[in-house]
């Protein structure tokens, strides 16, 4: 991704494994949007920043060989290929939209850490075929409650850290609340039938939610130690993230569709 600041994840020894739980916590809730819209067989379908590349292969299987799908991102070696698939290393701030024409447009924790997010919005709206849908998904991040913990100061431990993260985050050029702003970035592009959907769970811990906060802690490293979590800390969140005595509501997702006229 292009942006005015680095993109805090864009280095990361880690990328697998936080890629690994995104899918597992946020498949489902991509894949039932899908079928609300009714993805079909012969649909061409795009992928921006496709990551692991899991929705990509559904999108493949689901529009079969009559259909196709290219997935798109900055890096592309996780993204498994499948026959009626194409893989492109492409950026869509700076580059136009490849093939215009699209029945689906599909982008999941992308937007918000573009800084021209709006106007991404706008092109990837008139990359679509009339009647075409442009389904993006982003976090409202401005609350993660805890269920159950094992005493007090696991509470404020989790919010200390988590908190850091989302700085560390806002810091590099993310927009923290995007998931919710993205309705009204679609309808001043123009699209009809706008919709937004938002959905959350809860993750103990040892399961993908709170093993992506731990892996985040692992990611941002040293910038969560510039800002005053020292080593024991990131250790104790750490285990208190595989503490099965432990649970927290994950990140809100928003999945906002529209179509164009």
């Amino acid at each position: 991704m292009t942006t005015t600041t680095p993109y805090a994840f864009h280095t990361s020894t880690y990328i697998r494994q936080q890629m690994d739980h995104l899918q597992h916590c946020l498949d489902p809730i991509t894949t039932e949007q899908f079928e609300q819209i009714g993805v079909a067989p012969g649909w061409r379908c795009l992928e921006v920043g496709a990551g692991g590349g899991s929705i990509a292969g559904w999108l493949a299987e689901r529009v079969g060989p009559q259909g196709h799908v290219t997935a798109t991102d900055l890096r592309t070696q996780y993204i498994r290929s499948a026959p009626n698939m194409r893989i492109l290393e492409h950026n869509v701030s700076a580059e136009p939209i490849p093939d215009p024409g699209w029945d689906l447009i599909h982008a999941r924790l992308v937007l918000q850490h573009l800084p021209d997010r709006r106007r991404v919005v706008a092109k990837l709206g008139q990359a679509l075929r009339p009647g075409g849908w442009l389904v993006l998904e982003d976090f409202d991040c401005r609350r993660l409650p805890v269920v159950t913990a094992p005493d007090h100061a696991s509470v404020a431990l989790f919010g200390r850290v988590t908190e850091a993260i989302l700085g560390v985050l806002e810091g590099s050029g993310a927009d923290l609340v995007w998931g919710i702003d993205t309705y009204s970035a679609m309808t001043d592009a123009g699209l009809a039938e706008v919709s937004a959907h938002a959905q959350t769970s809860t993750w103990c811990g040892d399961t993908a939610g709170c093993l992506l906060h731990a892996v985040n802690t692992l990611q941002l490293a040293e910038p969560l130690e510039a800002a005053g979590l020292d080593e024991p800390t990131l250790d104790r969140f750490r285990a208190l993230m595989h503490d099965q005595r432990f649970a927290a509501q994950f990140y809100l997702m928003v999945s906002t569709r529209g179509r164009r006229g």
